[in-house]
């Protein structure tokens, strides 16, 4: 199958999205398929205009405009957008769809236009924006025209299954991981360095939406939670606008000592990260699915989340970690892991044994269902428009 992935951010931007499409490109073309990217992303030297790059053996089309800060934005994007998807003989495309996605937007409109079969995944959850996303209707459009539509999660596809009705059918389409990447046999259990007390850990954009501020907040309640002589660290990885933010609530609520901004890391970090640490926190309510703690719960920490997000794929409440309903919830889990040896320890060994869901070869056999879909789909459509 020859198979155009759409995405408004890819490489080299650094994010959820941005990670999966590339992941995704390189196990369909493990499988056989023949993918090409579309994105309104820059490439590493600004390459922009249509240009064509190579990106871990993936042909990437840049349909960037010069704009600030390099955004992923080109209103400009349709028309060199349709003449590459008409050269390229595409049997499918997959959209990437997020809350803002102008360009995604645009590739609906044109795939749709060209009777191109397309996937569309939301990588989002729409949240308050649920009513204006119904009284714009594109999205139902869409749908009635023939897009398969899924979500990364069962609560990310609920909004869109209301908008779409009772018509159409939005499927979920988890995002993936390497489990056998991430994952800690049970038998090679790390030593703990007891010295370093209890580790809490997470990774994401340091961002508003992503809440590190709101992190924070709880952090300081866990100290004040947990008894003085248990000694306890947060280390977050990445980086993003905020940075400053959070530099400047840590020296002021005199948190220095025991947090620790480590940046932008690579993979291998992280898994090195996690594999030292005890407990991973994730503080977003609007998490659609949630990689980070998907592959940190792989590797066998106890992953405290929020109730009613993504993390519901992957973590058990109170079996491989906690779904708190706000932020003083949370920091009582957190504080009570850390009291809790054995709890965290039965958490551990629980996600070590158990292998989630969410392996390549899962997600692989889904997407590829969600193409065939895509295709039928958009012969139904046709057929009903003669």
């Amino acid at each position: 199958m020859k198979i155009a992935l759409l995405s408004d951010c890819y490489l080299p931007r650094l994010g959820g999205i941005e990670v999966q499409v590339h992941d995704l490109a390189a196990r369909l073309i493990e499988r056989g398929h023949e993918v090409v990217v579309l994105t309104a992303t820059p490439g590493m030297h600004g390459e922009r205009g249509g240009y064509v790059d190579e990106v871990d053996g993936v042909a990437v089309h840049r349909l960037a405009l010069r704009l600030p800060f390099e955004l992923p934005v080109n209103p400009l994007a349709p028309r060199l957008l349709r003449e590459r998807l008409a050269e390229g003989g595409f049997d499918v495309a997959h959209i990437h769809m997020g809350v803002v996605s102008p360009f995604a937007v645009d590739c609906a409109r044109v795939t749709t236009g060209m009777g191109l079969p397309t996937a569309m995944t939301w990588h989002c959850m729409l949240g308050a924006l649920e009513p204006v996303f119904r009284a714009t209707r594109h999205v139902r459009r869409w749908a009635s025209r023939g897009v398969a539509m899924s979500a990364v999660s069962a609560v990310a596809a609920e909004p869109l299954q209301r908008i779409v009705g009772v018509d159409s059918v939005v499927n979920v389409l988890c995002n993936g991981i390497d489990v056998d990447r991430w994952a800690s046999p049970s038998d090679e259990v790390p030593e703990r360095d007891t010295g370093k007390g209890v580790r809490v850990v997470t990774a994401m954009r340091l961002a508003a939406r992503k809440r590190p501020i709101p992190l924070l907040r709880i952090m300081v309640r866990v100290r004040a939670l947990v008894p003085a002589e248990t000694a306890i660290s947060l280390e977050i990885l990445g980086d993003g606008p905020d940075r400053g933010r959070l530099e400047r609530f840590i020296e002021t609520h005199d948190m220095g000592g025991w947090v620790r901004l480590s940046g932008r890391v690579s993979r291998d970090e992280v898994r090195a990260t996690y594999a030292a640490a005890d407990i991973y926190v994730a503080p977003a309510p609007l998490e659609s699915f949630g990689i980070a703690a998907l592959e940190a719960r792989t590797v066998g920490l106890p992953v405290v989340g929020r109730l009613g997000s993504g993390l519901d794929e992957f973590i058990k409440d109170g079996l491989n970690g906690y779904l708190a309903a706000d932020d003083e919830a949370m920091a009582g889990a957190i504080a009570r892991l850390i009291i809790d040896d054995e709890l965290r320890g039965s958490m551990a060994a629980y996600s070590r044994s158990t292998a989630p869901e969410q392996s390549w070869a899962h997600i692989l056999d889904a997407a590829e269902a969600e193409y065939r879909r895509a295709i039928a789909l958009a012969g139904t459509a046709r057929g009903s428009r003669r």
